[in-house]
């Protein structure tokens, strides 16, 4: 299964982001909690290094990865000298720890305004991240109001917007983009299984047989628990798919296992928390530690 997609909406999106950086005063980049890496576009990555302006990571969606890891990912984004933040953007109120934290990066700049009589002048800040990532459902949050269109599908959002969250703070929302070639197919397999990548241009049974194998490796007890499924499961996943599917009750005519509809149902309650909390990468240095003791 070879993941691509890039819409020509994107390029034009990267475009600006490109223009519009020159005017803000930081950055906020959104990442999935569930795959905080494989989330990182790597042109938004290298955009924001040229313009070596103050940047944050917030890791969004933690209230649906698994806590260790959101402990992990905090270690290692700090590990890297980026101000990091959980956030769920299902919380009310959730724009406390944002101004907080923006505020202590613009603390010296606060304090000299404050001694020469210059109140709340705004600090202007880009909040970027790939499609599906929960930007416009996070500006909504933060600003305590629906100024921005947010949907549970990639590709809503296609022009800028500015968005006040409080006195002296002001959001702007781009797009989501994605990068012209998915090089890492694992990495793309994991935007695939968070809803990142349209799913009309991938094959969800395919698509689904992945994540019952990553699941049955990782979190085993999740999914033996959702699905009642024995503690013995089958080698293959493509049989393990079947078998959800036959525990579900999805057979057709013949004895046959309706596995088109068991890849939907099973990618839509990892995608809504059904199966757990679940975090589908590891830092890369849990990796290495891994690997070494291997």
């Amino acid at each position: 299964m070879n993941i691509n997609w890039y819409p020509g909406h994107m390029a034009k999106a990267r475009r600006m982001i490109e223009e519009s950086i020159k005017s803000v005063d930081m950055t906020v980049e959104l990442v999935d909690a569930r795959i905080p890496l494989s989330s990182r576009n790597p042109d938004i990555d290298r955009i924001l290094n040229a313009s070596q302006k103050p940047r944050m990571i917030i890791l969004n969606k933690s209230d649906l990865a698994d806590a260790a890891m959101n402990k992990k990912w905090m270690s290692y984004y700090k590990s890297q000298g980026i101000s990091t933040i959980l956030y769920n953007s299902k919380t009310a109120g959730g724009s406390y720890a944002l101004l907080q934290a923006v505020r202590n990066i613009f603390k010296e700049r606060i304090e000299r305004d404050a001694a020469k009589g210059i109140v709340n002048r705004s600090i202007k800040i880009m909040v970027l991240g790939i499609p599906n990532v929960g930007k416009s459902t996070f500006i909504n949050n933060v600003s305590g109001m629906n100024k921005a269109r947010a949907e549970d599908r990639p590709g809503i959002t296609r022009t800028k917007q500015w968005v006040r969250i409080s006195d002296g703070v002001d959001l702007l929302d781009m797009p989501g983009i994605l990068w012209p070639k998915l090089e890492d197919q694992n990495a793309a397999l994991r935007l695939a299984l968070i809803g990142s990548i349209k799913d009309e241009v991938i094959d969800t049974e395919e698509l689904a047989m992945k994540l019952v194998g990553l699941l049955a490796r990782n979190y085993k007890p999740m999914l033996t628990a959702r699905y009642k499924l024995p503690e013995d499961l089958p080698e293959d996943d493509w049989e393990l798919l079947k078998l959800i599917g036959k525990k579900r009750g999805f057979v057709i005519s013949g004895g046959e296992i309706d596995t088109e509809r068991t890849s939907l149902i099973l990618l839509d309650e990892f995608r809504g928390c059904k199966i757990g909390k679940i975090t589908l990468e590891e830092p890369p240095e849990t990796e290495n530690k891994n690997e070494q003791k291997n």
